[in-house]
């Protein structure tokens, strides 16, 4: 008998559902990361890739903030001040700042290529006319940048001016990092809303004269355009202008931005329980009295930066008032309520005119009856003839006289009972 042989066994089939499960995570990591350019308070500028939680763990932010950055998704402008960094989204400005550098999530698009630059140059500039910058107590940085930043009170006077405040009292002092970095964010988005303003009011008053000067179905649809673009901006430059207002009425929304002091404040209160338990415990209870509201916190340096461009964004405000358009609304009504107020005195003219020429068709209607007068007789003579043609021009021009009188003593009771002009 020939023995069966069975063969080599099957190799088990791959597993599917595992590999694809692999592949799902990997490609979920790969979505979960994205590239930040790292901008460091030393000048040294990077691009990183850095995941969404990574950010959130260092950073100390929600995960809602981060989606107020997502560039893909459109939020009012905002300003939020967290426990370590501060979350910035201003018109087509995204970052999050931190005590040691600036993160921003959209750099490769060209239109914050300005800010981008902007922001390096200031730094680059404040960092190097300020070599001697001390470094923040250990442990405070963020994961994903290695380098350090500066105590303001150690840091010597520069003659940078982005890097310089004027107090009050005349005295000058170098503003922090993140101070400095917000500066630059509120300056390109003052300066982008002021350069479309400016734009706008160029477009918007050459086209409002040309439609006083010509009311035509053109040059209503241009307006028309112009003053939606117009509401459009005003929304959101008043939406920055709230947004600067509230961090300027409320002390402590202000104090939470000052992260370089708090930073240097918990080294300074560890170093102190090191020493002495007892004089901590007395600086914990003044932090803690401050945070309640008994001492009103020292924001003097980010209330003059912020009231800066408070008042310049007024002003860009004022620039979009509708009044010019409002007024000139108001003008061409009037032209139109005008031109419809003649064409109504036109009509009731012509009426008039209707009505009284009724009159002589009555005259016509009369004389076209079958009835035996003298004037409807055949004239037989030559005589006869030629009284009969006068007789017919009398009867004519009397009629066409009395209706010429009827009407104009119509225009003029109409005149004294002022429905005509």
């Amino acid at each position: 008998m020939r023995s069966s042989n069975p063969g080599p066994p099957h190799p088990p089939p791959p597993p599917v559902a595992a590999s694809g499960g692999a592949a799902a995570a990997r490609r979920k990591g790969a979505a979960a990361s994205r590239e930040w350019l790292v901008v460091s308070a030393t000048g040294r500028s990077y691009v990183e890739e850095v995941g969404k939680h990574s950010i959130m763990d260092s950073a100390g932010l929600p995960a809602r903030d981060l989606r107020v950055l997502d560039p893909l998704f459109s939020y009012p402008s905002s300003i939020l001040g967290r426990e370590r960094a501060i979350v910035i989204n201003l018109e087509h400005i995204k970052a999050i700042i931190t005590a040691t550098e600036v993160l921003i999530p959209n750099s490769k698009d060209p239109i914050v290529a300005p800010f981008v630059r902007d922001l390096q140059s200031r730094i680059t500039d404040s960092h190097g006319s300020n070599p001697h910058m001390g470094e923040l107590p250990a442990g405070h940085g963020t994961d994903f940048c290695r380098q350090k930043s500066t105590l303001p009170g150690e840091v010597p006077k520069s003659s940078s001016l982005p890097s310089l405040i004027v107090h009050k009292s005349g005295s000058t002092k170098i503003l922090p990092f993140e101070f400095r970095a917000l500066e630059v964010c509120l300056e390109s988005a003052c300066r982008r809303l002021e350069s479309e303003t400016t734009t706008l009011e160029q477009e918007a008053y050459p086209a409002l004269d040309e439609l006083t000067s010509k009311i035509s179905t053109l040059n209503l649809e241009h307006v028309r355009q112009i003053k939606s673009r117009l509401v459009t901006l005003s929304g959101r430059v008043q939406k920055v202008r709230d947004e600067l207002e509230h961090l300027l009425d409320d002390d402590s929304d202000m104090a939470e931005m000052y992260l370089t002091r708090k930073i240097s404040s918990q080294g300074l209160g560890e170093s102190m329980s090191r020493v002495d338990s007892d004089i901590y415990t007395l600086h914990e209870d003044r932090e803690q009295q401050w945070s309640i509201g008994g001492i009103k916190p020292n924001i003097e340096e980010l209330e003059m930066l912020l009231e800066a461009y408070f008042v310049q964004i007024e002003g860009t405000l004022n620039k979009l008032s509708t009044e010019y358009v409002d007024d000139t609304e108001d003008y061409i009504n009037i032209m139109l309520d005008d031109k419809q107020n003649q064409l109504l005195q036109m009509g009731v003219m012509l009426t008039t005119a209707t009505v009284v020429a009724t009159a002589g068709i009555v005259v016509v209607s009369l004389f076209g009856m079958n009835i035996h007068i003298e004037l409807m007789k055949d004239p037989e003579t030559e005589q006869q003839k030629r009284a009969s043609n006068i007789n017919f021009w009398e009867t004519t021009l009397w009629s066409a006289f009395g209706c010429l009188v009827l009407y104009i003593l119509a225009v003029i009771l109409g005149k004294r009972s002022r429905l005509l002009q």
